[in-house]
C-alpha cells in the first residue's frame, strides 16, 4: 500500500484536474466519523482512534490539501481518492502521535470506497447547495427592493422583441424575484433527497466487514460533525448503484442557470445603446469595453455570467451521460459527478454574487425614456379592443404604422377622439373595471 498515490498516477489520467476543497472536507469528516464509530464499538484502541480522528479533522480543515493529488479522471468508484486520503491520514497520524497507523487496516476500517465516496459526494453537494441557496436569497431580496423602488416606472412591454402592452419596471423585477424565490424552495426540497447516505454499506451495501451498529453510529457522528441531518439507510445499495438524487440536483442547477441567463440577457438588451438601442437602463461599468473605441462601455459582467451559465449547461449534459456508467451494484462515475456538481454550484454562486455586488447596485433606469417609449407604442390601442373589437383596432394600428397619428387614424374610422382618454399606459397595468363606460 505504501506509495499508492505515486503508483496510481501511472494508471489514471494526469490532467492536473484535482478534487476541490469541499470534497476533501467531506472525506476528512467521514474518516473522523468512522474512527469514532469504530472506537465506540470497541474495535480500535484509544490511541489509534485519537490519532486518526484528529488527523482526519486536520485534513477536513485543509491542512493537507496539497497531498491529495490523484486526478479526477480515475477509477469510476473514486477508490483512488479514498486510498490517497487513507495514506495521507495514516502518514501524519503515525508521525504526529507516535502510533503505528495503517491506511487500510486502521484508517479504512469498516469502510469501502463504494460507501465512502458516494457519501462524500452527497455531503459536498449538501454544503454547496446550502451556500447556493444563501446567495439566491440575497439576489431575490435585492430584486424585491428594486421592484418596490421602481414600481411606478411605466415602460413598454415587449413580446417576440416587438411592442406589447405596457408594464412597470418594478413588475419585471418582481417577477424575477419570485422566480428565484421558487428556486430556493426547489433546492431546499432536493437537499432532503441527499440526506440519506450509504456510509456503512461497505462494498455492496450489506455492511460486510463492519460491526453491528456501525452504520447507524457512523452516520450519526457524521451528521454531528457536518451540521447536516444525515440519515443512515436500511439498504445503502440504493445510493451506491444510483445517483438519481444527484441527477435531480444537477437538473435544478441547470434550471436556475436558465433563469439567471434570461435575467442577464434581458438586462443586457435593456442596456443596449446608448444612442441606437433600447437604452431604458444604464449599468455603470468601470471596465473599458473596447480596445479601439474610446469611452465604450459594455455589459461585461453580464456577459461573463452568461458564459459561466453556458459552462453549467455543459457540465449538466456531462453528468447526464455519466449516469449511464456502471452496472449492477455500483455506479461508476462518482469522481466526475462530484467535480462537475461542485463546479456548477461554484459558478452559480459566483455569478449570483456578481449580480448582487456589481450589477444590480449600479442599475439605473431612465424613467423619462421608459414612459416616452410606452406612450409611443401602438400596442396601447389594445385598450380599445373591448369597445371597438379586434378587427377595427387592428385597422387603426395599421394606419398608425403607415405614418398616421392616433388622432388621424381615429377620425378616419369615424371615431371620437375622446376615446384616447382610455389609451393611457397607467390605466393598462391592471384588469379594467367592467362597470365603467
Amino acid at each position: 500500500m505504501k506509495g499508492y498515490t505515486e503508483k496510481a498516477k501511472k494508471g489514471y489520467l494526469e490532467t492536473g484536474t484535482l478534487f476541490p476543497r469541499d470534497i476533501i472536507w467531506s472525506m476528512g469528516l467521514i474518516k473522523a466519523a468512522a474512527a469514532k464509530a469504530n472506537h465506540t464499538l470497541g474495535i480500535i484502541g484509544e490511541e489509534q482512534f485519537r490519532a486518526i480522528y484528529e488527523t482526519a479533522l486536520e485534513l477536513a480543515r485543509g491542512e493537507y490539501d496539497d497531498e491529495i493529488t490523484v486526478d479526477v479522471y480515475q477509477t469510476g468508484s473514486g477508490t483512488g481518492l479514498n486510498l490517497n486520503v487513507n495514506e495521507v491520514i495514516a502518514k501524519h497520524a503515525s508521525s504526529k502521535y507516535g502510533v503505528r497507523i495503517h491506511p487500510l487496516d486502521d484508517v479504512n476500517k469498516s469502510q469501502s470506497s463504494n460507501d465512502v465516496i458516494p457519501t462524500a459526494v452527497r455531503l459536498m453537494a449538501l454544503k454547496k447547495t446550502k451556500q447556493l441557496i444563501q446567495s439566491i436569497e440575497k439576489l431575490y431580496s435585492q430584486l424585491e427592493e428594486l421592484a418596490e423602488k421602481y414600481r411606478d416606472y411605466v415602460k413598454p412591454g415587449r413580446t417576440h422583441l416587438r411592442d406589447a402592452l405596457p408594464i412597470t419596471f418594478g413588475l419585471e423585477l418582481d417577477a424575477y424575484a419570485k422566480i428565484f424565490k421558487h428556486h430556493t424552495a426547489s433546492l431546499s426540497n432536493i437537499m432532503k433527497l441527499l440526506l440519506p447516505v450509504p456510509l456503512g454499506g461497505t462494498a455492496v451495501g450489506t455492511g460486510a466487514n463492519s460491526p453491528k451498529g456501525y452504520r447507524e453510529k457512523a452516520v450519526s457522528i457524521l451528521a454531528e460533525l457536518s451540521g447536516f441531518d444525515l440519515k443512515s439507510m436500511e439498504n445503502p445499495s440504493a445510493k451506491m448503484k444510483s445517483v438519481y438524487d444527484l441527477i435531480i440536483l444537477s437538473g435544478a442547477f441547470r434550471a436556475l442557470g436558465l433563469d439567471l441567463y434570461k435575467l442577464c440577457q434581458d438586462l443586457r438588451l435593456l442596456y443596449s445603446g446608448p444612442f441606437t438601442g433600447i437604452g431604458e437602463i444604464d449599468i455603470k461599468m468601470d471596465v473599458p469595453g473596447s480596445s479601439i473605441m474610446p469611452g465604450k462601455r459594455n455589459p461585461v459582467t453580464l456577459e461573463a455570467i452568461m458564459q459561466a451559465i453556458a459552462e453549467v449547461f455543459g457540465l449538466d449534459s456531462s453528468i447526464g451521460f455519466s449516469a449511464t456508467l456502471g452496472e449492477l451494484e455500483l455506479y461508476l462515475g462518482y469522481p466526475l459527478i462530484a467535480y462537475n456538481l461542485h463546479t456548477m454550484a461554484s459558478l452559480l454562486i459566483e455569478s449570483i454574487n456578481k449580480l448582487v455586488d456589481v450589477v444590480l447596485p449600479n442599475l439605473k433606469p431612465d424613467k423619462e425614456k421608459m414612459e416616452s417609449l410606452a406612450w409611443r407604442s401602438a400596442a396601447l390601442l389594445t385598450a380599445l379592443s373591448p369597445l371597438l373589437g379586434y378587427d377595427k383596432v387592428a385597422r387603426i394600428v395599421e394606419k398608425i404604422s403607415s405614418g398616421m397619428s392616433i388622432h388621424e387614424a381615429l377620425r378616419s374610422e369615424g371615431l371620437p377622439e375622446k376615446l384616447l382618454e382610455k389609451v393611457d399606459p397607467r390605466r393598462m397595468l391592471q384588469p379594467y373595471d367592467s362597470r365603467e363606460d
